[in-house]
Parts: structure tokens; C-alpha cells; sequence
């Protein structure tokens, strides 16, 4: 098949949308389909050398170092353009939507190039002008962004509440389009019944395909380094549950000696950089950014324990890899990461979301049983070996996409 793949961004080593893209596109040159991805800003890095990459290029008006950056007025050529500025001007994210409406222009011009077009997490209303075109669109939701929003506005400060509510009025948008897409791809069961639930979407609508990992690159180490933590996470968003993992290891540090490495971007000065100082813990609480596949396996790999304190998650990449690697996990009971790791004891223990006396004495305990953190560390990787492979990803994804091309020859 040939397939033209969807990315408003596609950061390469943070966050799932990069990571999905770049593996996924792997897998289907693997098994023999032919594909291009169109990205916006950040652009994929590192893509497999037979998956083409089409730069579709915005304002990126939120790119580093210079976020919420004045555009010069050359820069400004189009009525997208115009819109993209408009939009974060009065306190909107307009990405999702901009990049869908330059991404219909670009592949109308190449209509007969592609047998189907499949969109990660961006649902913007220029997908409604693709399908319109007679090519069949299929849609991965990794978890309604309308979970989000509840965590976020909920965190805000009160003068805030109103400029979050506002950042994620694209949300409706989304609602709105997965409607009208009759093939959504999700990565649980868990994050499809929430999107049924807050995007209205018929049940038929989606079909369940897990992520996968690679688990010759992540995989266990000889040594490990002994009350090591790791959690990989966006550390400033209220979502991810870091601040309950900080209070955790603040009070275990009093009778231990450890250490947590928190892979993630601290905004300097924010909430997190803030608490790590109000805490005490800043000797022992080591942050990194950027890091390359190896770099990120072997620093899980090395660690005792990870922890994934997130109040929801619609799947979690984090709890694969460390499966893979052998490394225990300490995770809250919220959205689908029980469903991830499995029940509590297999090879995750499981805590309540937010529940910090609960998450420092799990830690405590793990820390404190060798023969536990083996046998929950062994199990991890049979489950990743068994469950989780980006070959079968791929593979059920493609009969997704049949099944859309199926259904558009019917029309």
C-alpha cells in the first residue's frame, strides 16, 4: 500500500507521537508498504531510510529556545499562516488545526499518489477535506485530549483556569472530526472507552492496536545501580503525577541512600525546578533531555526501580520500555496503565493516583527485596517479549487501513 502518514510534530526522543511515527513507518517499509510521512515542526530526526519525509512547515511559533516567538511579517504569506498567528495570540494552540489544512492542500495536489492517509493524534478539520477527496482516512487518538484538559484547568490557579480552558479549545475540533472518520486506531482498550465517552464516537469506530517496543535496544542490563529510580515523563504537566513522586522520594531519602533520574525538560524556574529546591532533594534528583535511543535504554536498564505516578495515561510507552529492560515498576492505578503492566505483583506494583504515603512505601519495600525486584523485573520482560512488538503494531495496522479502503470502494 502506499501511504502517506500524518505528524503535526514529531519530536523524535520525547513523547509518543515521534516515537509512533518513526517506528511505525519502520514497520510497514518492513513489511513491504510504501511510505511517506508529512510532519510539522519538530521534524523527525531519524526516520528508516526507505520512509520518505515531506516537511510541512508552519510558523512554529512554539519551537526552543524562543517559544511564543513574534514572527517577522514577511513570515506571514497565507491565510493559514494568519490563522496559526491569530490563534496563539489570543492564548489558542492552532497547531492540530493548521497543520491538517496544509497537509489537504499539499495531498490534493498528489491525490493518486497515496491508497490512504492515516493521521497521528492531530484530528484537524483539513482531514474532513482529504476523506472529501475520496482517499481513505484513518486516525490514531493515543487518549482523548479532554482528559488533559480536566487534569490542567483543575491545576491551574484561578486566574489561569480561563487561558487553559482556552489553549485546548481545539479539543472540540477533534470531538468533532473523529465523529466523522469512520476508523480510529487507539492503543487500549482503556483509551477507547474514554474516547466513546468524551469524543461520542461509536464504539465501531475503533480498534484497539498497542504500541510496541524495540526489545533488542531495550533490553536488561549485567548491573544495576543499587536505589536508582527512573521516570520518564513531561515533569511540568499536573497530568504525570511527578510532584507525588518527589514528595515520595524526599521522604525516602531520610533513611536511604538513593537517587531519582527524571527524564525530562524542566522549564527553568517552574514548578518542578521549584519543588525539587523546596524539597531539599536537588543533590540526589539528576534531570536530562534529548537523549538519544541507547542513551535512554541504557539509563533504564541501569535503574532499580521505575515509577510512572501519572493520574491518567492512554497508554504509556515509559512502562513498555522498562518491561523491556527488566526494570520493575512502581505505577498508579489510572487509565489504561494496569492494562499496560498487567494486575498488581505480576510485573508492576500498583498504587492510587496521588496517593504519596502509599507510593514512598512501595518504594520502600522494592528497594528493600532483591529476590522482588528480580522476579518482577523478569517478568516484565517476558510480557513486553510476548505482547508488545512494533511488527505486529504495523501488521494490525495495515488491516485497519483495509478496512478503510474497503469501505470508501463501497461508498
Amino acid at each position: 500500500m502506499r501511504i502517506a502518514l500524518l505528524s503535526y510534530r514529531s519530536k523524535t526522543h520525547c513523547g509518543g507521537q515521534g516515537v509512533y511515527v518513526r517506528h511505525l513507518s519502520r514497520g510497514l517499509v518492513e513489511l513491504g508498504h510504501d511510505v511517506e510521512v508529512f510532519s510539522g515542526q519538530p521534524y523527525p530526526e531519524v526516520l528508516d531510510p526507505r520512509v520518505r519525509l515531506t516537511k510541512v512547515p508552519s510558523l512554529d511559533l512554539y519551537r526552543e529556545p524562543d517559544p511564543f516567538r513574534i514572527p517577522m511579517p514577511n513570515e506571514i504569506k497565507t491565510r493559514i499562516d494568519l490563522q496559526e498567528l491569530l490563534t496563539t495570540w489570543t492564548a489558542g494552540f492552532p497547531e492540530p488545526k493548521t497543520f491538517s489544512m496544509r497537509a489537504a492542500r499539499l495531498l490534493a495536489e498528489r491525490r493518486d499518489e497515496f491508497d490512504v492517509v492515516h493521521d497521528n493524534q492531530c484530528l484537524g478539520t483539513g482531514l474532513l477535506t482529504i476523506a472529501a477527496s475520496g482517499l481513505p482516512v484513518v486516525a490514531t487518538v493515543h487518549h482523548p485530549i479532554t482528559r488533559d484538559r480536566v487534569l490542567d484547568v483543575a491545576a491551574a490557579k484561578w486566574w489561569r483556569k480561563p487561558l487553559v480552558r482556552r489553549w485546548y479549545g481545539f479539543a472540540e475540533m477533534q470531538k468533532i472530526v473523529a465523529r466523522q472518520i469512520p476508523e480510529l486506531l487507539t492503543v487500549s482498550t482503556t483509551s477507547a472507552a474514554d474516547i466513546a465517552e468524551d469524543f461520542a464516537v461509536d464504539a465501531d469506530q475503533l480498534h484497539v492496536v498497542p504500541l510496541g517496543v524495540d526489545t533488542e535496544l531495550f533490553k536488561p542490563a549485567q548491573q544495576r545501580v543499587r536505589n536508582r529510580i527512573i521516570a520518564i515523563a513531561s515533569a511540568d504537566v499536573p497530568l504525570k503525577g511527578v510532584s507525588h513522586l518527589l514528595h515520595a522520594v524526599a521522604r525516602l531519602r531520610i533513611e536511604r541512600d538513593l537517587e531519582l533520574q527524571l527524564v525530562a525538560k524542566l522549564e527553568p524556574n517552574g514548578p518542578t525546578e521549584k519543588l525539587i529546591a523546596e524539597l531539599g532533594i536537588s543533590d540526589i534528583v539528576h534531570s536530562s533531555s534529548g537523549l538519544s535511543d541507547s542513551e535512554l535504554a541504557s539509563l533504564l536498564a541501569s535503574a532499580e526501580v521505575a515509577c510512572i505516578p501519572s493520574l491518567y495515561e492512554g497508554f504509556s510507552l515509559p512502562a513498555v520500555e522498562a518491561m523491556a529492560s527488566g526494570t520493575p515498576i512502581v505505577a498508579s492505578r489510572a487509565g489504561a496503565l494496569p492494562e499496560v503492566v498487567g494486575s498488581d505483583g505480576e510485573c508492576a506494583r500498583l498504587v492510587r493516583p496521588a496517593d504519596v504515603d502509599e507510593l514512598t512505601n512501595v518504594l520502600g519495600e522494592l528497594l528493600d527485596s532483591p529476590l522482588e525486584l528480580r522476579r518482577l523485573g523478569d517478568n516484565g520482560r517476558r510480557r513486553a517479549l510476548e505482547v508488545f512488538s512494533w511488527e505486529s503494531v504495523a501488521a494490525q495496522t495495515v488491516a485497519v487501513y483495509q478496512r478503510a479502503c474497503e469501505r470508501v470502494a463501497t461508498c
